[in-house]
């Protein structure tokens, strides 16, 4: 990773030099509808008690119940498609 050092102003004081961020695949609206990947229950927006998982590549939400009732698999890293 190429750092720059800071380039220094007429008034001696260093410049903060901006780059612009890698372009990254588009995430979904947390106001969307988020739908658990294990019961299939459903709510507006990503609610704080439910659970994110990749898996295979693709993000997978859980809601709070499926979470609780696999907690020990989830914790282990089994992929949902072992509980």
């Amino acid at each position: 990773m190429d750092q720059n050092p800071p380039q220094t102003t007429t008034t001696g004081t260093p410049s903060r030099t901006t780059t612009t961020p890698p372009a990254t695949t588009a995430m979904p609206s947390p106001l969307s509808r988020a739908a658990c990947g294990r019961c299939g229950a459903t709510a507006e927006g990503l609610p704080l008690t439910w659970i994110c998982s990749v898996e295979n590549g693709r993000r997978v939400h859980f809601c709070d119940a499926c979470a609780r009732k696999h907690l020990r698999s989830i914790e282990g890293r089994l992929d949902s498609a072992w509980w």
